[in-house]
């Protein structure tokens, strides 16, 4: 006789399941340090991420009065959530250790860097958690230089598969 399947075995393995990704970062950034970071949300943003609902692609993190707010990411505001919903855009602010703080403040002062929000995720705790990236722009020769890598990596994938 089977066993029924338990909620705690339905996880992905990992303990990691992505919410919304950014794929155009590594595209057009290099990305030098990456950092998790929690988030305040308010009960009908977690509703929203739960059903899948957010898009970071636009968005980017600052810091302010010595603390960093991720800004202009997209929540679709939960469909039940009436009078209580959130601004779909709000920023929000990020939770993480002070030094840490303090050294990214310092780091995205310096020319030319970023941070810029890579993944929003369930960590094995069930916690919705931002992998940030302090990142400097690319330009155009490098993303092509990216691009003609990815194209050659692709073909020789095909060659050895054809070979074999």
């Amino acid at each position: 006789m089977a066993q029924p399947k338990s909620k705690k075995t339905d996880k992905p393995k990992g303990g990691f399941r992505t919410i919304a990704l950014n794929r155009k970062a590594r595209y057009n950034y290099h990305i030098e340090e990456d950092f998790e970071a929690g988030i305040v949300l308010l009960g009908t943003e977690v509703k929203s991420l739960r059903a899948g609902e957010a898009n970071i692609t636009d968005s980017f993190a600052e810091a302010k009065m010595g603390e960093l707010f991720l800004v202009n990411a997209y929540i679709k505001e939960y469909e039940m959530g009436n009078r209580f919903n959130h601004d779909a855009r709000r920023p929000r602010k990020l939770l993480m250790h002070r030094r840490e703080v303090n050294k990214i403040a310092s780091a995205i002062q310096r020319k030319g860097k970023t941070l810029v929000p890579l993944s929003i995720y369930f960590n094995d705790k069930n916690r919705i958690k931002v992998k940030i990236g302090l990142a400097t722009g690319k330009k155009d020769h490098d993303k092509r230089a990216t691009e003609k890598e990815r194209d050659w990596n692709r073909e020789k994938g095909r060659l050895l598969k054809d070979n074999m």
